[in-house]
C-alpha cells in the first residue's frame, strides 16, 4: 500500500513540475509577444485552487493532473473588444505564434538540460561497459570476459547504458556494426558484431543479452550467510554455510542463478527439491518458498536467505566496473547537452522504428509505469531522480512536437503550412484535424495504458 501511495505522490510531483515548466514556456513567451493571458492552469477539469492576479490572469490548479494549458485572448475563442485586438493571439504574426507554441517543448528541453547538469554536479553512479560474459554473436565476434567496449561505430561510449542505447538501433535494423574494445591490459582492437544475423525473436528490451553480452557482475558463491527467522528456509532447516548445488535438478553455479530458478519452479506450483552441501556432505531439502511483494500487484517467491560478502579481489574488480560520473560546472553543461542529444536521438530512433514496425509498441509507457519508476528513482536517491526528471521532460517535449493536431507539434504544422501558402489553414480543416488528433492521442494513451497493465501483472 505504501508503494502505491508513494508512486502516486511522486507521479504528482513529477507531472506538477514538468507541466508547470512546459506551460510557463507558453505563458512567458506569450507575454513577451504582447498576448494577453486569460488563464494559466496546471491540470484539467474542476479547479481545486484559483487565484486572480492584478492583471486579471487566472492561476488555477485543477483536479486532473495529466497536463495543463495556457488560455490566451483569441477571437476564435470568443468576442474581443476593439481596444484589446492587438493583444489577441490570432492577431500576431505567424512567427510570433510559432515562438509561443514552440516555447513549451523548448522549456522542456531546458528543464532536461538543467536536471542533467545538476545530476552531473552531484555525481551519478554508473557501470562501465565491461563485458562479464559473452556468448552467441558477441563471442563469435571475439569479445571476451573482461573486455571494455570503448566505441560503437566510432562513437565513444563511457557507460554500459550508452553502449546498450548505441547497439539497439543497429540491432533493430539488423545491421552489422564495428566496435572498439580494450582488453584487461588496455590493448585495443576492432570487432564486428554481425547483428544482421539476429533472429526474429529479438526484443529491444533484451538487446545486450540477445546479442550475447552480459555486463560484468561479481561471481558470488551460492553459500548462505544468514537465514531469516521464521522464513521458508528457516522452517525447512537451512543453515548458514550451506552451499546450494541444484534446484529440481538444475545446477546453481553461483548465487545469481538462485533467484531465477526459485521463480521458475515456484511459479509452476512446484515444491522445490534443493540439493545442498553442508560441511562437504550432500543433503536434499524440500521446501515451499514464501511470497514477498514486488511492486503494486506482483509478488515474488523467496526463501529468506542472504549471500556471503564479496571477497577483496571481487571488490577490486567491482570498483573497476562502477564509477561516479561527475563533472565541473562548465564541463557539466556540455555533458548535459550531450546527454539530451543522445537520449533524443535514441528516443526518435525507437519512435520511428515503432511506426515502421521494426520496434515493438511495448516501449510505450503510461502513467502507471511513470508513477512506479518515479517512486523507484526517488528511493534510489537524488541523482537517479534527477535523471528520471530529465528523461521524462525530454520525452514530454518530443511528444508535444509530434505533428498531431491538438498537440503543439500539430499547431506548428499548421503555421508552417501558413508560411508556405501565405494564408492560414482553414478553420474547417483545423476542426477536422482536431478530431483526428484526439483519436490519435486517445489511441496512443490507450495503448500505453494497456502496456502498463501488462507490465503490472507481469
Amino acid at each position: 500500500m505504501l508503494d502505491v501511495i508513494g508512486s502516486i505522490w511522486w507521479l504528482l510531483v513529477v507531472l506538477g513540475l514538468l507541466v508547470t515548466f512546459h506551460e510557463f514556456g507558453h505563458f512567458w513567451v506569450a507575454r513577451r509577444m504582447g498576448v494577453r493571458v486569460l488563464r494559466f492552469s496546471v491540470g484539467f477539469g474542476k479547479p481545486l485552487w484559483k487565484r486572480t492576479a492584478a492583471d486579471n490572469t487566472e492561476y488555477v490548479i485543477a483536479s486532473i493532473p495529466l497536463g495543463g494549458y495556457v488560455k490566451m485572448l483569441d477571437e476564435r475563442e470568443g468576442p474581443v473588444s476593439k481596444a484589446e485586438l492587438h493583444l489577441a493571439f490570432n492577431r500576431k504574426t505567424v512567427w510570433q505564434r510559432i515562438a509561443i507554441v514552440a516555447a513549451g517543448p523548448v522549456f522542456n528541453l531546458v528543464f532536461a538540460v538543467m536536471a542533467f547538469w545538476l545530476m552531473f554536479q552531484v555525481g551519478i553512479p554508473e557501470l562501465r561497459p565491461l563485458v562479464g560474459q559473452s556468448s552467441g554473436l558477441a563471442a563469435e565476434a571475439g569479445l571476451r570476459p573482461g573486455d571494455m567496449i570503448i566505441a560503437v561505430d566510432d562513437k565513444q561510449v563511457a557507460t554500459f547504458n550508452q553502449a546498450n542505447l548505441s547497439l539497439i538501433s543497429y540491432a533493430l535494423d539488423r545491421k552489422d556494426v564495428a566496435i572498439i574494445v580494450a582488453d584487461e591490459f588496455g590493448n585495443q582492437s576492432n570487432r564486428t558484431l554481425e547483428l544482421s544475423r539476429l533472429d526474429d525473436g529479438f526484443r529491444e528490451e533484451n538487446a545486450m543479452s540477445d546479442i550475447g553480452i552480459t555486463p560484468w557482475r561479481p561471481i558470488v558463491p551460492a553459500v548462505i550467510k544468514e537465514v531469516a527467522e521464521d522464513s521458508a528456509a528457516d522452517q525447512a532447516g537451512f543453515l548458514p554455510g550451506d552451499r546450494f548445488v541444484a534446484i529440481n535438478g538444475e545446477q546453481i553455479p553461483d548465487w545469481a542463478y538462485l533467484g531465477p530458478l526459485i521463480q521458475k519452479y515456484a511459479a509452476r506450483g512446484d515444491k522445490l527439491d534443493i540439493d545442498i552441501l553442508r560441511h562437504g556432505e550432500p543433503i536434499n531439502i524440500s521446501v515451499s518458498p514464501g511470497q514477498q511483494k514486488d511492486g503494486w500487484v506482483r509478488k515474488r517467491w523467496v526463501l529468506g536467505v542472504t549471500a556471503e560478502d564479496l571477497d577483496s579481489e571481487q571488490m577490486v574488480t567491482l570498483e573497476k566496473a562502477r564509477f561516479i560520473r561527475k563533472f565541473g560546472p562548465l564541463d557539466g553543461i556540455g555533458m548535459a547537452v550531450n546527454e539530451c542529444w543522445q537520449l533524443t536521438t535514441a528516443s526518435l530512433g525507437i519512435l520511428g522504428r515503432m511506426i515502421t514496425g521494426k520496434a515493438s509498441v511495448r516501449n510505450l509507457s503510461g502513467p502507471i509505469t511513470i508513477a512506479q519508476v518515479a517512486n523507484n528513482s526517488a528511493k534510489l536517491g537524488l541523482t537517479s531522480f534527477l535523471f528520471f526528471l530529465g528523461l521524462i521532460s525530454l520525452s514530454l517535449g518530443i511528444l508535444n512536437l509530434l505533428p498531431i493536431p491538438i498537440l503543439d507539434g500539430g499547431h506548428l504544422m499548421y503555421y508552417f503550412i501558413e508560411l508556405i501558402r501565405g494564408t492560414p489553414v482553414s478553420e474547417q480543416a483545423q476542426i477536422a484535424g482536431q478530431y483526428v488528433g484526439m483519436l490519435a492521442l486517445a489511441g496512443l494513451m490507450s495503448l500505453a495504458f494497456v502496456n502498463d497493465i501488462l507490465r503490472l501483472f507481469g
